[in-house]
């Protein structure tokens, strides 16, 4: 997944030592969107390697591709935002894995988390095509 915005903080870096004794590094922005509607978004790069060759100072437009990862503990739930690269400015990306079909493909289901069956924007487009030559009053 990718996000376009701009980045407004720059977190602490974290560092640690992990079970096997290898130690690890973590660095955390805060991202701003630039939308109607503009949304804050924590992210963080994990690994020196990458913290170096991603680097972000604030007021810097960046497009941030991601994975989003939820765990529990205790009996509480985790989420964290990953980012795996981090590119300057506004980036084209290519298409990314969750785009839409467009209607000269073959209308099928999307399976939604909770096991539930939704159409995808495929059949909504032949839905609205269908629509469009019937002449019904109503």
């Amino acid at each position: 997944m990718d996000i376009v915005g701009k980045i407004i903080q720059v977190l602490p870096l974290q560092e640690g030592t992990s079970k096997a004794g290898n130690p690890w590094k973590s660095q955390s922005y805060v991202l701003e969107t630039q939308e109607q509607y503009p949304r804050k978004v924590c992210f963080e790069v994990f690994g020196e390697d990458r913290i170096k060759n991603n680097p972000c100072n604030v007021d810097d437009v960046v497009t941030v591709s991601f994975d989003i990862e939820s765990r529990e503990y205790n009996g509480r739930w985790y989420t964290s935002i990953r980012a795996w690269r981090v590119q300057q400015g506004v980036v084209n990306a290519a298409q990314p894995a969750t785009t839409t079909a467009t209607a000269t493909t073959t209308p099928t289901a999307a399976t939604t988390p909770m096991g539930q069956s939704t159409p995808n924007n495929a059949t909504f487009d032949a839905i609205a095509q269908q629509d469009e030559t019937e002449d019904l009053p109503f």
